[in-house]
């Protein structure tokens, strides 16, 4: 019966995984209330990371205006490109590309950051002082990407869409007024609806996966440097192809 064993491993992971997310969710509405922490987490997922989404949101948007711009020029439909680079950004590319910039700069950090707390004993310490550690270390960094994440949503597009309006306006000639109106109508409820949806999604699945590899990195992973880094690594892989996964899965339905 070994070659079952990778099977009831996998299943009681995902059991873990969903406990671990039930007592994160839980501890959000128990006091104390750590507004100071959660402003803080804001501040280190959301605003520095604010430069390198307007600096790939920009560029883009800046190659979908230009792809986009001689696609649709050959079938005399130049006019409707800025509907192409804002359905494709608000829809599709913002909400995946951000969650994936936020898995590299934010995720890895807060996996790396639970793991030091657990292989370093803190987490231990932290318990035998009766503190609660889902309402200490993991709440805070869940509400918080849940508020960020959408905003940085919106702030990629708005980029992006800038970067095709400089790309295939400005660059290439475009019709700003074609431009302006062929989005107009394309953004809808829909299209923001899904959005916003996706980003929930999407900072719910990162902080669920790094945080729990990083708190229980001694369960499976071991312990040392090496454990700590290899169990980092699978957090930002396995978040980053459950973002792809679960992007597919939401486009299906919301569509």
């Amino acid at each position: 019966m070994s070659f079952l064993l990778p099977f009831t491993q996998t299943v009681e992971q995902v059991g873990a995984v969903g406990v671990f997310f039930v007592r994160s969710c839980r501890s959000l509405f128990q006091r104390p209330f750590r507004w100071r922490k959660i402003s803080f987490e804001i501040y280190t997922i959301g605003w520095q990371s604010l430069a390198i989404i307007v600096f790939t949101g920009a560029f883009t948007g800046m190659v979908l205006g230009l792809q986009g711009f001689y696609v649709l020029k050959r079938f005399g439909a130049d006019g409707f490109l800025g509907s192409l680079v804002a359905k494709s950004l608000l829809a599709e590319l913002a909400p995946v590309l951000t969650g994936l910039l936020i898995i590299g700069r934010a995720g890895s950090a807060l996996c790396a950051e639970l793991g030091v707390m657990r292989l370093s004993e803190q987490i231990e310490a932290l318990e035998c002082l009766a503190i609660d550690i889902y309402n200490y270390a993991v709440a805070p960094k869940l509400l918080a990407t849940v508020i960020a994440l959408p905003l940085l949503v919106f702030i990629f597009t708005v980029s992006g869409i800038l970067g095709g309006y400089f790309s295939g306006c400005i660059i290439l000639g475009g019709s700003l007024g074609d431009y302006y109106q062929s989005m107009r109508d394309v953004i809808d409820f829909t299209t923001v609806r899904m959005a916003l949806i996706k980003s929930f999604v999407f900072a719910i699945l990162i902080v669920t996966v790094c945080a729990f590899r990083g708190l229980y990195v001694h369960r499976y992973a071991g312990r040392g440097a090496l454990a700590l880094s290899r169990t980092t690594t699978l957090a930002v892989v396995v978040s980053s192809v459950l973002i792809l996964l679960v992007d597919y899965l939401l486009t299906a339905v919301l569509i």
